[in-house]
């Protein structure tokens, strides 16, 4: 038990480290632009659009965009390969802790771990802001004051359709992709943060690109930021 105490202690100053040492450089990078913006968190319904949309804004708002660089920091915080994290991801239905333990059982990280070094990594982005953070419950994760939390949603037949398109598969193929990831989404945000992800409360900005464009959908965010937080 006291080796045990002691690895866990050693394990978690050496993520503490790591996560100090992103926020540092995050910091030196920010520096001159002394304008606190909040980080944007982008939850979205497969098949939507909602990554152009949150790329874009980060292009245009000049902010760092975390997606599969969450992963990457996840991965070198708990000193795992970034493929075991995808794959703990990619199976969210069956439970983050059952998948955690029976993977990396070995390698410190023992069951809720994941989550808990997810949340260091994503309040050290919200410290900082000027990020845009797509999906991984950052908006369940940070407090309202450091997050401006939008949800991009559209009718199924519409998501359908994009995702034909962009994958060049069967609309069959297309609508079992879409109802596979959206449940899983929704049972990782119900198990870990004991949410409904579809609930429109959480959020501070609901778009239906079946009815807004996504250039319409990136303006509009852009303009709340420069009329609230002055980018």
């Amino acid at each position: 038990m006291a080796t045990q105490k002691l690895e866990e202690s050693l394990f978690n100053q050496f993520v503490t480290e790591q996560i100090e040492k992103m926020t540092l450089e995050r910091k030196q990078r920010l520096e001159g632009k002394k304008t606190f913006a909040p980080v944007i968190t982008v939850s979205i319904q497969p098949g939507s659009g909602g990554r152009i949309i949150a790329e874009r804004l980060a292009e245009r708002l000049g902010f760092d965009f975390f997606n599969r660089e969450i992963i990457q920091e996840v991965a070198e915080s708990v000193k795992i390969s970034p493929e075991v994290i995808e794959k703990i991801e990619k199976e969210r239905l069956s439970g983050v802790e059952d998948l955690i333990a029976s993977f990396v059982r070995d390698r410190y990280l023992w069951p809720g771990m994941y989550l808990e070094h997810l949340e260091k990594i994503v309040h050290a982005i919200g410290d900082t802001g000027k990020a845009v953070i797509v999906g991984r419950g950052a908006n369940f994760i940070l407090p309202s004051e450091k997050r401006f939390s939008i949800r991009i949603l559209a009718p199924l037949d519409v998501r359908v359709k994009n995702i034909v398109a962009a994958y060049d598969v069967p609309e069959a193929a297309a609508t079992s992709r879409i109802k596979n990831r959206q449940e899983r989404r929704a049972a990782f945000i119900r198990k870990s943060f004991n949410a409904d992800v579809e609930d429109p409360l959480h959020y501070d900005l609901v778009i239906n690109t079946g009815d807004v464009h996504i250039d319409e959908a990136v303006d509009v965010v852009c303009m709340f930021m420069s009329r609230k937080y002055g980018i």
